[in-house]
């Protein structure tokens, strides 16, 4: 087992080598914005899948609802940026929300924010494996296989550590960033030379009879879900060499700048040539198509999509695990999630977020379009909560706070209006959201209550030093089965720590011959040991051991004595081996440590064969 950790994860790394795993500019931007990058594979067809609706002549309207992304891009980057700045050790919307709305919202924050790093993931992979499949049509009865195999190889990947899955991946983003760059410039380059005409279903500015504000504000919420993964640089600050936040700031702007650039160029392109969705087709294999034709550049375009569709969940394995540890180091989540694995990672968090999301992608079978609206909404809620704590955090610095949270007012707006929008048209979407968050707030606040009640009664209370209770005895029970070479050191080490050893046999009534053999060759090996035997009827040997304690604590509680039950068992050479030996030991040990009156103890006896 431990062999094939190393073959999966790689040696161990030293606590003084975290600083070498930390990110350079190129090598962040590689890691935590494949998700943001990505999304312009379906950002511009959510807009257009939405329009085509009413009709194919409404896909003009793309054009100024891709504006309307554009200036949310712009307002978030510049909030994001000063976040950066303002909490340099990471925890973006949540710690933002926190400080400046108060614990209930910051809670709000967080958890729309796990939930939707296993949505961007599942969003990732499903959009992925679509993408191989319009190369390959035959492929699709296997998406969610696919797409779940790619999830546990991104695990796997993020399991090595930051530095190892950050040039892995530089790979497949930066490839996928010249791929589009060709395929933007090119276009356009056939455009401007007359060699792509003009083929769009309408021409801009027409009224396309049967338009509402309803459904284009529900394909501008669709489009929005381009922006996610924005948010990710600011949770993981920390990832990035000296000086963290500038280092941040830049690697968000380099981001912001692209998919800023990819977004209108392709949204451009679809229009100009006239584009329409289809079912097994995606629009963007479309626009490669048409730009390209079945070449070589096509089938490239292809796989570098379905590279950094598949990459991209690397943002969410890169933003939960630093997440869940600032939700657990304010102990709304379990400990276990600030531990750092053998490769200085948030492995527990690593590993949750898989298997949450590969849970995502059976329940809604693979779908990219049943899950963007879950996506939309986990994301825009902790934007909007971060976007208005930015102005109250600014407001709280007096002078030139209105200058200075502009693009934060214009951020949270929009942010509000997209959440209403959701709310408005798209309900029957995004309703699970509604049943998901409660229960999540509600295992945060049991979570508090229990560490809270736990530090509460584990405080030493007064000063001075704490006076100390000296027992009269020590009653020792020790477990016996088979009279085994166990039983010497188990009674050896009871002798020693006991003021009164009992060895204790619980008798089958099924093998009656045989339990008396054992009574015999016990008290022949060990004379001076006392020897206790129970029945039992029922052929499981916790509950008349249970019994058989109670009457023991009794008597033990009247002369001031402890009561130990040593448990021996022998431990196999060889790890595989433990799974062909009865494991009652540990069912009996944990009923054993439900009792406040029994102190419990383990007796190891290692085979060397």
């Amino acid at each position: 087992m431990n062999l094939l950790k190393r073959l999966l994860v790689g040696r161990p790394l030293k606590s003084e080598e975290n600083d070498e795993q930390r990110l350079s500019r190129f090598a962040g931007l590689a890691l935590l914005s494949s998700d943001a990058l990505s999304s312009i594979a379906y950002g511009t067809e959510q807009i257009v899948v939405v329009l085509a609706t009413l009709s194919a002549a409404a896909i003009w309207y793309s054009l100024p609802i891709a504006a309307g992304v554009i200036l949310l891009l712009i307002s978030l980057t510049l909030s994001y940026r000063q976040i950066i700045h303002a909490y340099p050790h990471g925890g973006g919307a949540y710690v933002v929300s926190s400080e400046n709305l108060g614990k209930n919202a910051g809670l709000i924050a967080g958890g729309s924010l796990l939930v939707d790093y296993m949505l961007t993931v599942a969003v990732s992979v499903s959009a992925g494996a679509e993408a191989i499949i319009s190369a390959f049509p035959a492929l699709y009865p296997y998406r969610v296989l696919f797409s779940i195999l790619i999830v546990l190889f991104i695990m796997i990947l993020n399991l090595r550590g930051l530095k190892e899955s950050a040039t892995f991946l530089m790979v497949p983003v930066y490839s996928f960033i010249a791929v589009i760059t060709i395929l933007i410039l090119f276009g356009l380059f056939r455009i401007v030379t007359g060699s792509a005409p003009f083929h769009a279903t309408e021409t801009v500015g027409t009224v396309v009879p049967g338009i509402t504000l309803a459904l284009l504000l529900k394909a501008f919420s669709s489009g929005s879900s381009s922006l996610t993964g924005v948010e990710a640089i600011s949770n993981a600050v920390p990832f990035f060499k000296k000086p963290h936040a500038k280092n941040a700031a830049a690697t968000l702007a380099m981001m912001a700048t692209i998919l800023g650039f990819f977004f209108v160029g392709i949204t451009f392109l679809n229009y100009w040539l006239g584009i329409v969705p289809e079912r097994e087709v995606t629009v963007l294999s479309q626009i490669g198509h048409t730009v390209f034709g079945k070449g070589v550049f096509y089938y490239l375009l292809q796989i570098t999509t379905a590279l950094i569709l598949a990459v991209a969940a690397n943002t969410g394995f890169s933003a939960f695990p630093v997440l869940a540890y600032n939700l657990s180091k304010d102990k709304f989540l379990p400990h276990q999630y600030m531990n750092r694995g053998d490769r200085l990672t948030y492995s527990n968090g690593i590993i949750t977020l898989a298997l949450g999301s590969i849970l995502l992608l059976f329940i809604f079978n693979g779908s990219t379009e049943r899950l963007i609206p879950l996506y939309s909404i986990g994301v825009f809620t902790p934007f909007a909560l971060s976007q208005t704590g930015m102005v109250l955090h600014w407001r709280k610095r007096g002078a030139g706070w209105l200058r200075k949270s502009a693009a934060n007012i214009v951020g949270a707006l929009i942010s509000f209006a997209i959440l209403l929008i959701l709310l408005a048209f798209r309900l029957n979407d995004i309703w699970p959201y509604f049943l998901i968050m409660p229960a999540v707030l509600f295992g945060f606040y049991k979570i508090h209550d229990h560490y809270m009640k736990v530090a509460e009664q584990l405080r030493l209370q007064g000063a001075g030093p704490v006076a100390l209770h000296r027992y009269s005895a020590n009653t020792v029970v020790v477990l016996v089965g088979n009279v085994t070479q166990v039983n010497i050191g188990a009674l050896n080490y009871a002798e020693s720590i006991g003021d009164y050893v009992i060895a204790l046999h619980v008798k089958m009534d099924e093998n009656v011959g045989k339990e008396n053999e054992i009574e015999v060759e016990f008290q022949e090996k060990f004379p001076k040991i006392r020897f206790s035997t129970i029945h039992s009827s029922y052929r499981e040997i916790e509950t008349p051991i249970m019994r058989y304690l109670d009457l023991v604590t009794k008597k033990a509680k009247e002369r001031d004595s402890t009561v130990t039950v040593l448990i021996p068992q022998f431990i196999p050479k060889k790890q595989w081996q433990r799974a062909l030996h009865n494991q009652s030991s540990v069912k009996l040990r944990l009923r054993l440590s439900l009792r406040e009156d029994i102190i419990v103890s383990t007796y190891n006896y290692h085979l060397r064969k």
